[in-house]
């Protein structure tokens, strides 16, 4: 019974790594998209770099918390 439980937790843990990678690679994508076209992108809606620089800013003004969270944030992308 605890092996079915574990092997499904081990699945779900796999599934949502697979979709934080295909996540990470279209985030990157759209990232060089934006650096070669500019912001005008058909096919994406937002302006991606803008807001990473947003949230970088937001992170930075925060001070140690923010500092913090980025912490977090890089652990929990590098954990492998």
């Amino acid at each position: 019974m605890m092996d079915k439980v574990l092997g499904a937790l081990g699945k779900t843990a796999s599934l949502f790594r697979s979709l934080t990678e295909v996540g990470l690679a279209l985030l990157c994508t759209t990232v060089v998209l934006q650096i070669l076209f500019g912001t005008q992108i058909p096919f994406v809606p937002v302006d991606v770099v803008g807001g990473i620089i947003s949230l970088t800013k937001q992170l930075g003004s925060e001070g140690l918390v923010g500092l913090a969270a980025l912490g977090v944030l890089l652990a929990l992308f590098s954990k492998k």
